[in-house]
This record gives C-alpha cells, structure tokens and sequence, in this order.
C-alpha cells in the first residue's frame, strides 16, 4: 500500500472534517502501514501543502490537494457533466509548454489524462466535447489541476478550442485514440468484484472487511475518477450507469464499516488515556 495514497484517500474522504492523527495511524496500521512510516509521509505532505495541521494533531488536505480533491470528491455527480455530443472535439495545443521539466510533464499529462484527453500527434491532445461548459469550463478545470504549475503565468496557458470539420478518416481514428473495450471490460469487472464483496461483507471481520472494502473502493473510484466520459455514441452507456450505481452502494457500505472502526479505535483510546 502506497503511504502518501493511503493518507490522501482518508483526507478526501474525511471532507472538511479533520482526522486525528490516531485515527490515520490506525488506519494505516490496519493496511500494513507503521505509524513511522504514516508520520514520516504526513510530514513530507505537509512540506510539499499537500496536507496542513489544524490543531493539536489533526491533519485534512492542504491547498496543493485541493484542485485533486474537488475532482475526487465530485465522483457521484460526474456523470452529470454529460450533455449531447454533437461530434466536435476539445483541443489542447501544448507545444508552447515545453518538455524539460520533468516534474510539470508529469503534472500536466496528469491533468489531461483525468480530463479525458489523449495525445492525437506530438503535444495535441484531444477529447469529445461532450462536457458541460464545454472549452470555457475546460480551460478552467486544467489550470485548476496546475496544468503547467510553477511556471510564470504567461507560459501556463496552454490554449484550449474546439474543432470540427474532421474527415471521415481522420474522425475514425480519433475514435480509436480511446480503448473502448478496455474501458467497458473496466465496468463489468469491477462491478462483478464489488457485487461479490457485498454478498459476503457481513462473514467478515470488521478489520477485514475494513481493509478489503478500502482496496475495492479505492481501486473502483480512480477506474471511475480517470474514465474519460465518452460519449453514448462510443460507450455502453447502461453498462456504465450500471457500474456507478454499484460503485455508489459499495461506498455506503465502506463507509459503514469504516466508521464503526473509527469510533472504536477512538473509544479504545481514549479509555487507554483515561486508564
């Protein structure tokens, strides 16, 4: 289990309410993490404001988490983002940004990926646009997710348009840029593990079913969180609704779980304390 993931996840799920650093110690305890190695991460988070203290040892997301954040915690509602796709494409042109900066590369190709583009030739990325608000709301969305961070403001924009007037050919290979097999197999296997996990939730023990039910979920909701959003005319879009339902029904049980764990490792510690 990836240390930093593992505190992120809890923080996003945690909103705006802070967490005990306790509570994420046991947390991670419980995923096979030591609490050196969760207090060693938070202070690394802390460094990078990826997280920030609130009081006596209580954590939540920084400001460098927050533009991640909003687009994680939105998962429910993403598929209200949909709106008819009248076959034209969103563009970003990113050859002006340079490729040297290794560490903006990542950022940016990060960003482009969790919005749904695809690299068509060299830095042109491309994506139905299908999204509400279409090039004005992405625009908006990539310098949110620090799209070019760290470099000066006239460099970080990145121009973002729409095209139409593709050839049939090349609207062909467009289509092609996404692996919709790959993303509709996504749907089916993840659901099928999910509906299986709620089937026999209830025999397991609440740490077991603690740990499992975080590593489903959390694997389910980035599948969910980097799906491009493509539009009916490419996806299954039933298959889709189907797996989101799903996903939705898991959390509500996860999140059960996890909070029944969390008070009881609260009222052991507190007991411990009074003791």
């Amino acid at each position: 289990m990836n240390t930093k993931r593992l505190i992120l996840n809890l923080l996003l799920a945690a909103g705006s309410e802070p967490l005990p650093v306790r509570s994420i110690v046991a947390a991670g305890e419980l995923m096979g993490v030591s609490g050196n190695n969760v207090r060693v991460t938070l202070a690394r988070l802390g460094a990078d404001s990826l997280v920030e203290s609130v009081g006596r040892g209580e954590y939540r997301l920084g400001e460098a988490g927050a533009a991640l954040a909003s687009e994680v915690a939105g998962w429910r509602e993403r598929l209200g983002l949909l709106r008819r796709w009248r076959g034209g494409y969103l563009a970003v042109a990113c050859g002006g940004l340079g490729r040297s900066d290794r560490s903006a590369l990542r950022r940016r190709e990060r960003a482009l990926e969790l919005t749904g583009f695809k690299a068509l030739e060299g830095d042109l990325w491309l994506r139905p646009d299908n999204l509400v608000g279409g090039a004005t709301r992405m625009r908006e969305r990539l310098l949110r997710l620090q799209l070019t961070a760290g470099q000066a403001p006239v460099e970080a924009r990145a121009p973002v348009f729409r095209t139409t007037d593709w050839s049939d050919e090349d609207q062909q290979r467009l289509r092609e840029l996404w692996d919709v097999a790959e993303i509709e197999r996504g749907y089916r296997e993840t659901r099928a593990r999910l509906e299986q996990w709620l089937r026999g939730a209830q025999r397991l023990t609440p740490q077991v079913a603690a740990r499992q039910s975080f590593l489903l979920g959390d694997a389910a909701l980035r599948l969910w969180v980097f799906d491009p959003l493509l539009p009916e005319e490419l996806v299954d879009p039933e298959l889709r609704r189907e797996f989101v339902a799903c996903v939705v029904r898991f959390d509500e049980a996860g999140q059960r779980i996890w909070r029944t764990l969390s008070r009881s490792v609260q009222q052991t510690t507190s007991g411990g304390r009074a003791a």
